[in-house]
């Protein structure tokens, strides 16, 4: 069990992201200041109820990731600028709201190495999707990236899939809070099919006198 500071965003946050963020509310400010003091990290966590800034502390969903702060860039007026980086995945226990900022009692996990066998068998169907995914971005933005740069073990292939891949918040949401990687895999590969047939559909529309034929609701 530990206890941690708390920042609620639209963002889900995954072991091995980094993410930018400007500090301008003055609880925040307070907040990343302490954690920078102590040399300790905070939790990000999606928002579930309520705004981003300026307005009540919003309530978050049960799992988050800690946040280890990398960089910091000192700006006017006491705001600033950081960069973190994703570490450990946390389930929230119990909320402390008396101070300006949300802090909570969290229990860390990782998705349990539940079925062996499942595991490397999703694994070996997903690495290729996630290769198939990124050149079909790659191609519609004139870019290259190396495919050997795509882990292979199961663990690390499920961790980059789920930071490259551009879903929803819900549905990011949903992959940070699984407790097993066997069901995290079997969800990844599930997701990038679809998604790799969406976005082919997308870059190659039909011009305009294409005929989807006769169509039936059955």
């Amino acid at each position: 069990m530990a206890f941690l500071p708390l920042f609620p965003l639209n963002t889900v946050l995954f072991p091995g992201m980094q993410i930018q963020l400007h500090i301008f509310e003055e609880r925040y400010k307070l907040m990343v200041n302490k954690c920078i003091e102590n040399n300790e990290p905070f939790g990000v966590v999606l928002i579930r109820r309520g705004r981003e800034a300026l307005g009540p502390v919003a309530t978050p969903y049960p799992v988050g990731c800690t946040a280890a702060i990398s960089e910091v860039q000192q700006l006017p007026l006491g705001r600033m600028n950081i960069t973190a980086v994703g570490q450990r995945r946390f389930r929230i226990k119990r909320i402390d709201r008396n101070q300006p900022f949300l802090r909570a009692d969290v229990e860390f996990f990782m998705p349990a190495d539940d079925q062996p066998e499942l595991v490397h068998r999703y694994s070996r169907l997903l690495r290729p999707l996630v290769i198939h995914y990124l050149e079909t971005l790659s191609s519609s933005e004139d870019a290259k990236f190396d495919r050997e740069q795509i882990p292979h073990r199961p663990r690390s292939i499920a961790q980059i899939a789920s930071i490259l891949l551009q879903a929803d918040s819900a549905q990011k949401q949903q992959l940070l809070a699984t407790p097993s990687l066997s069901r995290l895999m079997r969800t990844l590969v599930e997701i990038y099919r679809l998604e790799t047939l969406l976005l082919r559909v997308r870059l190659s529309p039909p011009d305009k006198e294409f005929n989807i034929g006769p169509f039936s609701s059955n």
